[in-house]
């Protein structure tokens, strides 16, 4: 299935890596000016990278993305519109990774899971942090 981008309307909503994906070498996914960038790292068997730290950089960050990485279990993502209509049901397995990117989202267990979650931070707490929302059925 390799890697999949959910649009709608000229609107981003996702981007997935699916477990199946393999590639030769590092290889981001998101565009450069993504405030996430999203991507599989790949190297051939005696790599070394060298020390290294990344520069402070302050940046502006005005969205907020957020990243699933499924370590085991089977877990759905529902994607909505702006409108609150159910764009998209995508079921992931153990090995598949998405960015949500935008819009409304809500996730549903089918297996027990557990799944690393990656988001820009700092974390206000749910009252600052989460806006939940009537959708359409």
């Amino acid at each position: 299935m390799g890697v999949e981008i959910v649009e709608y309307h000229g609107i981003k909503y996702a981007e997935i890596i699916w477990a199946s994906e393999k590639v030769e070498k590092t290889t981001f996914f998101s565009p450069a000016e993504s405030s996430f960038q999203f991507g599989l790292l790949a190297h051939k068997a005696g790599f070394v990278e060298p020390p290294h730290f990344h520069k402070p950089v302050e940046r502006t960050i005005a969205d907020l993305q957020q990243m699933f990485v499924v370590q085991r279990g089977v877990v759905v993502v529902d994607l909505y519109g702006d409108d609150g209509s159910l764009l998209r049901e995508i079921e992931m397995h153990a090995g598949d990774a998405i960015v949500l990117i935008h819009g409304v989202h809500a996730i549903r267990v089918l297996e027990d899971m557990q799944c690393i979650s990656v988001k820009q931070g700092p974390y206000l707490g749910e009252a600052e942090d989460k806006v939940f929302v009537e959708v359409k059925k």
